[in-house]
């Protein structure tokens, strides 16, 4: 059977999620060497390099200072691809100060050898919000394992999650606006994503308020449509969240004006979690 939808989707997708590191002149061999690619700390190694029913694998990135951490960036890749897919970004995003963490999803992707799923997508998936979606049995795995690793990650970092920002590409935007509305993270960045399913008022409860969420989607995606993007918009800013919208003229990528604007938003977070101090 063919993968749903116009995209030959897979692990490909990476050099285009990092189509902002080619336009500065890095070729894939350089950039890999470039970054500082390390396990954090040995209690991070022992739950990243296992895949087991409340983990997942990760590539963690130490900060640039050799200070010690002021906030966690994490990053969730996109259907068919895996860890390596976004983590060639980090050191253009301006936290030179941050931990950087990009996990694989838990399931091995049928079309993409060396890719990975949040969930499977069924043919002619449409990526408008659907309520029987939620009940997904992959999609729940997704999320409950995705929960339960923030939440250790806390603990392994000595991060709080109020000084975490969580970012998504794709269908790694879709788990991102699903796990960040049932925590109390710093802010949220939607890149070319989805709503899965409705969120409602009962998860977005009034103890844990929307952070702040980044959305950049292409007006020119052939995968996933802009009028997916309008109903994240849309439903978020009904739900009282400080939402920052951009359509730029790109495809299904992450482009230098994407990275641009995810540079800029990282500022103004860290800037105002420097003032909550």
């Amino acid at each position: 059977m063919p993968p749903p939808g116009p995209e030959n989707w897979g692990a490909g997708w990476g050099s285009r999620a990092i189509a902002a590191a080619h336009s500065l002149g890095l070729s894939r061999a350089r950039w890999s060497k470039a970054l500082p690619v390390r396990i954090i700390s040995r209690t991070l190694a022992s739950y990243s390099r296992r895949r087991t029913a409340l983990t997942l694998r990760a590539i963690a990135i130490q900060p640039k200072t050799g200070k010690p951490a002021t906030g966690l960036f994490v990053a969730l890749h996109g259907w068919g691809a895996n860890s390596g897919d976004l983590s060639g970004l980090a050191p253009y995003l301006g936290a030179e100060d941050y931990h950087m963490v990009f996990p694989d999803a838990p399931f091995p992707h049928p079309y993409a050898p060396g890719g990975f799923m949040w969930y499977d997508l069924p043919a002619q998936y449409s990526f408008q919000s659907q309520p029987d979606f939620d009940r997904q049995p992959d999609l729940q795995t997704s999320r409950d394992r995705l929960l339960t690793w923030l939440q250790n990650l806390e603990q392994a970092t000595d991060i709080p999650l109020s000084r975490t920002v969580l970012a998504g590409f794709s269908q790694g935007g879709a788990m991102t606006l699903d796990v960040g509305s049932r925590l109390p993270l710093a802010a949220l960045m939607v890149m070319s994503g989805y709503l899965h399913a409705p969120l409602t008022a009962q998860v977005t409860a009034a103890e844990n308020p929307l952070p702040p969420v980044l959305i950049v989607h292409g007006r020119q995606d052939a995968v996933v449509p802009l009028a997916a993007a309008h109903q994240v918009r849309d439903r978020l800013t009904e739900l009282g969240a400080d939402v920052e919208y951009h359509e730029l003229d790109m495809g299904h990528e992450i482009s230098m004006n994407a990275l641009n604007l995810m540079q800029t938003f990282m500022q103004r977070v860290t800037s105002s979690l420097g003032q909550s101090e």
